[in-house]
């Protein structure tokens, strides 16, 4: 733990806004490096002549801010500064390694780039191109959402046409559904550990989650039904087909049973199957065994192409105004074009294309990524774009995060999946939800919480040296220019143009 103690006698304005002032400066200017731990609230306090609640809101606007991270129990660290806005752009040639998106691999650029201007071509010469300029039906144009219960039903779920609803991506699907039929206060069960994306919407809309325990399968049914009858959540959202952050697909025998779980208690299913479409032999969703309790929410981005914003939502049809309305009052409507060229590739074979090159990228990533981490434990699917990896002892992932130096950036770690940071000394496993045994003495948690010494290889650890040694193997294929690796703690597979 450094003794740092910042000048505030040139500050004016609310003391703890000049505290995180003099953070960010000391933080920026060197002084305080990466992954330092910072005093305590009551240690700081003291040294400055200020309560505890004045540095508590110092460091609260600090974490607001992306200078430093911090757990209940182990301490406030000094994060990594952000890269530059120019560094990322430049991109690979920079030598940049952004870990904290899962996108589809950028494989066949050049092809999928060509079959855009083709699928563009042909739509300049339609007579009727104007229709993409007006407003289309609610709930999308009727090909559009025949389009969309097509590529569903590929996906193993058999549905009608007015049943599907037409959205911007997945993710304003998932956000018109959870708009449209909850109100703030409501509590939704996820797994322990969920998509980012469902925490911010959360937060957008006031809802509470509620963390369900998984195993290497997904959400327990023993530990959903539990919080059904103690927290009595409205929904459930849960990813059963490669799970984000974890990879885990859940056998059908256990999509059976929590379906049934859901049904006894009156909790809605949410399901997100926005990599469904990944396995080259799609598991039944989760909905076909509850379609009347169920909404089910898929899309092109994250199979095909990020920029091919088009999702589809299936709902019962006593909720599909509801989220109809929710769509007119967040975009309106999916954009009709948009909406045309996703549907043209589902309906010509185009899009089924693209998709078998994904997976072969991925698959291809896969077996870069297990060879060259073969000595941590890590969770993960050939069909898949990331991977789950467990950091080493003493490792903590915020530590790990707050700690890499500027030849990284964009490392998402645990508490992005945590639907709530434990308020224990504790914290979830994520292979079984159980917790951690807390520290025995204040020695030894400081101890574990920080870094390990310095490998020889990257100056980072074991870690540190499986990394080096993917970007060896990595840089060694020259079939693949265009190969990314998988991330700490949650891999993302996807997201790195070229490493060399």
């Amino acid at each position: 733990m450094t003794m740092w103690t910042p000048d505030l006698r040139q500050r004016s304005g609310p003391r703890y806004i000049a505290i995180a002032e003099a953070l960010a400066e000391d933080a920026g200017g060197g002084r305080l490096r990466p992954g330092t731990r910072l005093p305590t609230h009551r240690d700081l306090a003291d040294r400055l002549g200020v309560t505890v609640g004045t540095v508590t809101r110092a460091y609260a606007e600090a974490i607001r801010r992306g200078l430093v991270t911090g757990e209940v129990g182990r301490g406030t660290f000094v994060r990594a500064r952000a890269r530059p806005a120019a560094a990322v752009a430049a991109g690979p040639e920079a030598g940049l390694i952004d870990l904290s998106a899962n996108l589809p691999p950028a494989a066949a650029v050049k092809q999928e780039a060509a079959t855009l201007a083709r699928t563009l071509a042909a739509l300049s010469r339609r007579k009727d191109l104007g229709r993409l300029l007006a407003y289309p039906p609610e709930g999308g144009a009727r090909e559009h959402r025949a389009a969309g219960a097509e590529w569903i039903r590929r996906g193993g779920f058999a549905t009608t046409v007015e049943r599907v609803l037409v959205t911007s991506g997945s993710q304003h699907g998932m956000t018109a559904v959870f708009a449209g039929l909850f109100a703030p206060g409501d509590v939704i069960a996820t797994e322990a550990l969920t998509y980012p994306g469902m925490k911010t919407l959360a937060g957008l809309l006031a809802l509470r989650l509620q963390g369900v325990a998984m195993d290497e399968h997904g959400l327990r049914p023993d530990a959903f039904a539990a919080a059904c009858r103690a927290r009595r959540p409205k929904a459930l959202y849960c990813v059963p087909t490669l799970q984000n952050p974890t990879t885990a697909v859940m056998p059908a025998s256990r999509r059976q049973e929590i379906a049934a779980i859901a049904r006894d208690h009156g909790v809605l299913i949410v399901e997100d199957d926005v990599h469904g479409r990944l396995l080259a032999r799609p598991r039944a969703p989760l909905s076909t065994f509850a379609p009347d309790n169920s909404v089910y929410v898929t899309g092109t981005s994250k199979v095909l192409a990020p920029g091919l914003r088009v999702g589809f939502t299936v709902a019962p049809p006593a909720l599909s105004p509801r989220i109809a309305a929710a769509i007119r009052g967040t975009t309106w409507m999916a954009a009709p074009l948009m909406a045309e060229i996703a549907s043209r590739w589902i309906q010509d074979g185009t899009a089924e294309t693209i998709l078998a090159r994904k997976r072969k990228e991925a698959a291809a990533r896969y077996r870069i990524a297990r060879k060259a981490l073969e000595r941590f434990a890590i969770q993960g699917h050939p069909e898949a774009y990331h991977l789950w990896l467990a950091l080493p002892k003493p490792w903590r992932a915020e530590s790990y995060v707050a700690i890499r130096t500027s030849s990284d950036a964009g490392w998402p770690d645990w508490p992005r999946f945590s639907p709530a940071v434990p308020k224990r000394r504790s914290r979830p496993d994520p292979s079984g939800g159980r917790p951690l045994p807390p520290g025995r003495e204040r020695g030894r948690r400081r101890r574990r919480g920080a870094p390990p010494p310095r490998s020889r290889v990257s100056g980072q650890g074991p870690v540190g040296a499986g990394l080096q040694a993917l970007r060896v193997a990595v840089g060694s294929i020259a079939s693949l220019p265009s190969i990314t690796l998988p991330t700490l703690p949650s891999f993302p597979i996807t997201n790195v143009t070229r490493l060399a």
